[in-house]
């Protein structure tokens, strides 16, 4: 990887979908993206050092221009680390009512207005309502002087409709060069979480709601004025693409400024894909996913309007946080992007070139990782999803002596 672009890809076409069938346990929808699964080359020489350990589930950090940095606790608390590594003890006060106990939703991602440092604004993702009648919401706060409290908080955009239970809220945030927001929606849940009558996940495939979407927002929480789908009366104006099932990571290349996302499957068929603005990404009518309990959810694993994936993993690596690295410690990694991995506990280095995965490798780290973001001192931290969760930095192993 690297300048090392020789290598053999970690798994033949034939071998991978032979493993994956194998672990899947039945077959899976054949198409011309070879599954990538567990078994990749390990990356060598970097370790995790630990930074600060007890944070509860945390799901997202964002770095304040003085090297502070918040971090969110899924339970439904903000969290200000100093820039020595300190955790302050009282979570940061002014947030909105927030249901931490709605299974995989709370507090969810964290991000800094662009002109932060003139306006002082805070931007989080989280579920609202509570276990029986919920939704993704995006709220708003202004961070005070001494950072212990949001003010003027107010919730600014949600999804439009409501769902039940606990399942894929989505939450991440990537800004765009033009002042916009990009936001994830989860398609609500697997079967038999339902929705007018029918699966909910089957929503994703209607325009007319926010389940299984990219929503692109102005500052205000608004919809973007020239969105993709301006000629279609019945899409919704926030609309930026949809198809998707559960987005968890999503990331802006700061070279290309193509906009990149990772994004949960079922059983097999985690996806990461190049995010355009209008397309199609298929969830559930084309998908290399299987039922949890075994059969394919389609038959179709392409079709010629749904965008094909980058990458496929088979079995699920049930992906998290995702970043471009931009640091100077690892040459070999710049430009490349890394992928958290919940269920392996790694950290996947996709090499990228020309738009295109080359290569990929793992960089395990025992934990289950949620979210990965470049630090203002250009490096990589990792976020890991316990009880008793810690964020590491991954730095440059030294060489032993022969």
């Amino acid at each position: 990887m690297g300048g090392a672009k020789s290598r053999p890809r970690a798994l033949s076409t034939v071998v991978a979908a032979t493993v994956a069938t194998l672990l899947l346990g039945c077959s899976a929808p054949v198409g011309s993206i070879e599954p990538s699964g567990k078994d990749v080359p390990e990356a060598s020489g970097w370790r995790a050092e630990e930074v600060v350990r007890g944070l509860e589930h945390p799901w997202a950090i964002a770095w304040l221009p003085d090297g502070d940095a918040l971090i969110t606790e899924r339970p439904g608390r903000l969290r200000l680390l100093a820039a020595d590594g300190t955790l302050v003890p009282q979570p940061i006060g002014g947030l909105p009512a927030i249901c931490g106990s709605c299974g995989q939703g709370g507090l969810l991602d964290v991000s800094l207005h662009p002109d932060f440092a003139q306006n002082r604004l805070v931007y989080f993702t989280f579920a609202q309502g509570d276990e029986e009648r919920n939704r993704t919401a995006l709220g708003r706060g202004r961070l005070n002087a001494d950072k212990t409290r949001l003010t003027d908080t107010a919730v600014i955009f949600h999804n439009a409709d409501w769902k039940s239970g606990g399942q894929h809220f989505g939450s991440r945030l990537v800004w765009l060069p033009d002042g916009t927001l990009l936001m994830s929606i989860g398609d609500g849940g697997n079967p038999p979480v339902s929705f007018a009558g029918d699966n909910i996940r089957k929503q994703a495939q209607n325009k007319g709601t926010h389940f299984g979407s990219l929503v692109r927002l102005t500052d205000t929480g608004k919809a973007a004025p020239d969105h993709p789908f301006v000629d279609d009366p019945d899409a919704k104006p926030e609309l930026y693409s949809y198809g998707h099932r559960n987005i968890q990571g999503i990331v802006r290349h700061p070279d290309s400024g193509r906009v990149y996302a990772n994004e949960h499957g079922s059983r097999g068929g985690d996806e990461l894909n190049l995010i355009q603005a209008g397309n199609n990404y298929g969830w559930p009518e084309v998908t290399y996913s299987n039922e949890y309990w075994g059969p394919p959810i389609s038959d179709v694993a392409q079709r010629p309007d749904v965008t094909d994936p980058l990458v496929v993993w088979t079995p699920s690596k049930a992906p998290s946080g995702l970043t471009v690295y931009t640091g100077e410690r690892f040459p070999d990694w710049q430009g490349d992007l890394f992928s958290g991995a919940l269920k392996f506990r790694e950290i996947r280095w996709l090499d990228l070139e020309n738009g295109k995965i080359v290569d990929e490798r793992k960089l395990p780290i025992g934990e289950r990782v949620r979210d990965l973001r470049m630090g203002p001192d250009g490096e990589l931290y990792v976020l890991t999803d316990a009880a008793n969760g810690a964020l590491l930095r991954i730095v440059p192993q030294p060489a032993t002596a022969n």
